[in-house]
């Protein structure tokens, strides 16, 4: 098994430069900001979708938008009001008076990368409407289901959601986010970088540095790292003392939990270590690059009970909880 390792980790090193190719264009406009840029990185190495939650103003829709010109691909922002239709996302059929027949104009969900900016502006049946192309990564209009290009990536962002004229989102599309990352405000030595690139109108246009063939490529090698039954078992049991906390002697957050992660979380918790220890230019998985992506991935997929709430208890804190306890390998 060593070999095999090290043989995963030369193709690791052979793809790094790549990456920080990428990570050097989107720094051109992104000042701080480094987790969240890792944590749009790890999604793109594993196909996962992402939730970006913060307050206007934090630049998640200038690092999405930075992210997706360094690859050379296919990208539409679309912007969730609450007037927005699902057929002004996915297309409809139009009817031609002088064919006598129907055609299809397809929607901007037809790209590789996807902004879906302020997600939660819009209704439901909206939200709703991006459930079949990011779990099944294609669309159906009419009779006709059309496949999406691959690589295909939701980057979704949302206002908190007691920011007024926000509507909650499905719990079913939620559980499609691999990630949710929640953006905090800037250091101040950050935002004086931000405020002196303003005042000085200094402008940097970010270059495609990544064709999609390439990215293709590295998920490849990403979905080829190592990961022993130990560190798999480690996430089930992490997933499990959501559901089960009383197993893990846990017994104070069983009141709090109403309903805990779901399989698809061991799954997207497996999937967001890897990408982990990839950019840590590792072949293999550790339990550490569990614990360091656990809230992104966690967060999102525990319903607190009323209880919790009374208590100003957040999901965040269940999952540190959990992690607190659970044995590591």
């Amino acid at each position: 098994m060593s070999v095999d390792v090290q043989r995963i980790k030369e193709q690791v090193l052979k793809h790094a430069d790549h990456l920080e190719r990428v990570r050097s264009e989107v720094r051109k406009v992104l000042v701080g900001q480094d987790a969240m840029l890792s944590r749009l990185m790890i999604a793109l190495l594993t196909g996962g979708h992402v939730l970006l939650e913060g307050l206007p103003g934090l630049a998640k829709t200038t690092a999405i938008k930075a992210l997706a010109n360094a690859i050379h691909c296919k990208f539409n922002r679309i912007q969730f009001t609450p007037d927005l239709l699902p057929a002004d996302l996915i297309g409809t059929m139009i009817y031609n008076p002088r064919e006598g027949s129907f055609g299809t104009r397809k929607g901007p969900i037809f790209a590789n990368l996807i902004l879906a900016d302020e997600i939660n502006r819009a209704p439901s049946k909206v939200q709703s409407a991006l459930l079949e192309a990011m779990q099944e990564h294609q669309v159906t209009i009419g009779d006709t289901t059309y496949p999406l290009d691959e690589p295909f990536l939701v980057l979704a962002t949302q206002n908190p959601i007691e920011q007024e004229g926000t509507y909650p989102l499905p719990e079913a599309q939620v559980d499609r986010f691999m990630l949710k990352v929640v953006v905090g405000y800037p250091t101040k030595a950050e935002e004086r970088k931000v405020v002196d690139s303003v005042l000085d109108d200094v402008w940097r246009e970010v270059q495609p540095v990544l064709e999609p063939s390439q990215l293709i490529e590295i998920k490849q090698t990403v979905a080829s790292l190592y990961m022993d039954d130990k560190v798999k078992d480690y996430v089930l049991d992490v997933v499990a003392a959501t559901r089960r906390p009383d197993e893990f002697k846990l017994n104070e957050l069983k009141p709090l939990i109403q309903c805990g992660a779901s399989p698809r979380a061991s799954i997207n918790l497996c999937l967001a270590a890897r990408g982990s220890a990839f950019l840590a230019g590792r072949g293999y998985v550790t339990p550490q690059d569990v614990k360091d992506i656990a809230f992104e991935v966690l967060r999102h997929r525990i319903i607190l009970s009323y209880e919790a709430e009374a208590e100003q208890m957040t999901s965040d804190d269940i999952v540190r909880k959990v992690l607190e306890s659970v044995p590591v390998p």
